[in-house]
């Protein structure tokens, strides 16, 4: 008699061991591994035969037809600017983000646009009855004739209605909450979510349908469930925001259509989500200056933003001085404190510093440590930056001032906003008429400067 092969499987990660395992090593959560059935098994090996499936004679890439790519547009700029130029016909797209974020909000919006621009769309929520989701329809004025609703968890009901009726686009809310028959285990759990997500993309590709699908994620910020699930998919769209602020953004982490460079930017009203207008005076202020407080540009994909950065240097009363970086590298933090203190004799190593960047946005790019400077100088001194002043540029550890990418850019984008003065690494080629840049090569010259 054939021995039975015996799996485990992590319900946190999706991690797979030939024995039970008290701790996952894959993601270190503790009593997630359960046992298998053979149904379950034999349906896990099935999904990595057709994925792995392949043509079995290679063919020279130039006897390769190309692929045509339609489009078709969301009815909304941000969300076509992250997916590439549109939505993709048979595309799978899945969008994370915390509780509250305004996910379902966005995708019930873009499925009013589509159904008034004539596309028929499925609105599958296994969360909300049809009467909810009417409700916050009407409110968002998305409530056209070609929106379908459907409350229901069974898999093989949604194919059933997709099979009956020609849609063009499918919004899954949410992928954890649905059910396939196939499998014994319980909704959300690793298996079935692995099964959902594979069914859907093999139904959207045979019929060319495009389909959005929300996942929940876990504490840490990624998709709750297996990484698998990123790799089935075409496009990884994570929301990124604190649900008491108006700005969100919509980030891309994965497009098989387009770049994931581009982020797009929202704010919710009354009506829901929509494109944020004049986004540049969203995150810096033109008050009277105050110390603590300087300007930078960032770039965002492809468009430039002005962001206020404001630091609070305070005498520390204790042997080891506090770090804080809201919306900026701790780590960079500290290394840029550790610069003054070695090249400006400035003693950090008795105050506790702290970082702010406004609006709730983070900023990944190292354009930014100039400004992190000046305002952490001029909190230190007690001295005011003028508010017509802008700081760009990147800070090395020996001290030397670094070009940044698309500076430019970044300078017509601070003269459109009015700004007069710009600390910046060097002189660009092109000067701007009304907007004086300062060319300064060592941290030492911005103090002289200040």
């Amino acid at each position: 008699m054939a021995k039975k092969k015996i799996l485990f499987e992590c319900q946190a990660c999706g991690h797979q061991s030939s024995k039970w395992l008290g701790k996952c090593p894959n993601c270190g959560a503790w009593d997630e591994f359960i046992e298998l059935t053979t149904q379950q098994i034999e349906v896990l090996k099935d999904i990595s035969s057709h994925v792995s499936q392949s043509q079995n004679a290679a063919i020279s890439i130039t006897q390769v037809k190309e692929d045509k790519i339609s489009r078709f547009s969301s009815g909304n700029d941000e969300l076509d600017l992250v997916l590439g130029g549109g939505i993709v016909s048979g595309s799978l797209t899945l969008i994370g983000g915390s509780p509250g974020v305004g996910k379902s909000t966005l995708l019930l919006k873009i499925a009013g646009n589509l159904a008034q621009a004539g596309k028929k769309v499925l609105y599958v929520s296994g969360e909300e009855s049809a009467g909810q989701i009417k409700l916050r329809s009407d409110r968002l004025g998305s409530s056209f004739d070609d929106l379908y609703l459907m409350s229901e968890i069974r898999l093989d009901s949604i194919f059933t209605e997709l099979s009956t009726n020609s849609y063009e686009v499918l919004i899954v809310d949410s992928i954890q909450t649905l059910y396939s028959p196939n499998l014994s285990a319980a909704p959300g759990s690793v298996s079935q979510v692995r099964e959902i997500t594979f069914e859907l993309m093999r139904w959207g590709k045979d019929h060319q349908i495009a389909i959005f699908i929300i996942g929940h994620i876990t504490k840490e910020g990624s998709i709750a469930g297996p990484r698998v699930l990123e790799h089935m998919v075409d496009t990884v769209l994570y929301f990124e925001g604190d649900s008491s602020r108006e700005l969100r953004l919509l980030r891309g982490f994965k497009n098989r259509f387009g770049s994931t460079s581009e982020v797009g930017i929202f704010e919710m009203s009354d009506k829901g989500l929509a494109s944020a207008k004049d986004i540049s005076k969203k995150f810096f202020t033109r008050g009277n200056p105050q110390a603590g407080s300087a300007t930078t540009v960032t770039m965002e994909g492809s468009r430039p933003i002005i962001i206020e950065v404001q630091a609070l240097v305070s005498e520390s009363g204790y042997s080891n001085p506090k770090r804080s970086a809201t919306g900026y590298e701790l780590n960079r933090l500290t290394m840029l404190l550790a610069l003054l203190e070695r090249k400006l004799d400035l003693p950090f190593n008795q105050y506790d510093v702290f970082i702010n960047i406004t609006g709730g946005i983070k900023i990944s790019e190292t354009s930014a440590d100039l400004a992190i400077i000046a305002a952490i100088i001029s909190s230190f001194r007690n001295r005011p930056i003028s508010k017509d002043t802008i700081f760009i540029g990147e800070v090395s550890l020996i001290g030397d001032i670094r070009d940044v990418f698309n500076l430019e850019q970044r300078l017509k984008e601070a003269f459109s906003q009015h700004f007069l003065k710009a600390i910046i690494p060097s002189l660009p080629s092109n000067s701007i008429k009304g907007l004086k840049c300062y060319a300064i090569e060592e941290v030492s010259k911005l103090i002289e400067w200040m």
